[in-house]
């Protein structure tokens, strides 16, 4: 991608339609001084955390409920469907007519990691072992005891080793929410008044930024994975 950039500029040789790469890395360096760079980085990220927060405990509870319940999955099923073919962009557009340019990102963010979530949880799911399901059918175990001491242990592992690649979708989505709503103080605000000054370097820095962060985010939550490999590779069963 580097190479790629470099040829593109020097072909093009126009900063205004592809910045420089060293400039790019110039103004990179410029944002991490700049207190408004990290003020606007810590309020995308804190949208982005509770976005998934709100995913994650929706996405875990209805795929159990659904596992639990057919008609539940049967009326969960369309609404996940839907979601999942559903524009961001147009949604964006709308629910900002009925919201504001700090909320609607979040709803368009959870819109689009709910479903995702869900299926991650629901595969998980999937992978239980089925004598145990049957076990607390024929000892008749209360949903409430399934749900809390069947489905979520035995879920919750291969769920972590997701969180690292969700956050990184979140990020995504929530600073393309941000962009389209020019969210004042956010990381995408930042990036909307870079191109409507025309400072390609800096949209190519902050874009930089977010790659790195989203980079980040994956690699420390991949550590999930190693862990819980060893503590499969040490349990007794």
């Amino acid at each position: 991608m580097w190479v790629v950039w470099i040829a593109a500029y020097y072909s093009v040789r126009n900063d205004f339609v592809i910045p420089s790469f060293w400039d790019s890395v110039k103004s990179f360096f410029i944002c991490l001084g700049e207190g408004e760079f990290w003020l606007a980085f810590c309020v995308t990220f804190l949208r982005t955390l509770g976005s998934f927060v709100i995913s994650f405990i929706f996405g875990v509870s209805f795929s159990v409920l659904s596992a639990l319940s057919k008609i539940f999955k049967g009326l969960v099923r369309p609404v996940i469907v839907v979601l999942r073919t559903l524009p961001a962009l147009a949604v964006m557009l709308i629910i900002l007519v009925w919201t504001n340019a700090a909320i609607a990102p979040m709803i368009v963010t959870v819109m689009m990691l709910f479903p995702v979530i869900y299926s991650q949880a629901e595969a998980a799911i999937d992978g239980i072992d089925g004598d145990i399901i049957q076990m607390a059918v024929v000892y008749k175990i209360p949903v409430k005891e399934r749900f809390t001491k069947i489905y979520l242990p035995q879920i919750t592992p291969d769920l972590f080793v997701q969180v690292g690649a969700d956050i990184s979708l979140g990020l995504k989505v929530m600073i393309s929410a941000e962009v389209l709503s020019n969210t004042f103080g956010s990381l995408g605000g930042l990036m909307q008044d870079a191109r409507f000054y025309t400072d390609m370097p800096r949209l190519a820095a902050l874009t930089l930024a977010a790659v790195f962060a989203g980079l980040i985010i994956d690699v420390s939550f991949s550590q999930f994975k190693r862990v819980n490999a060893k503590w499969r590779e040490s349990s007794p069963l």
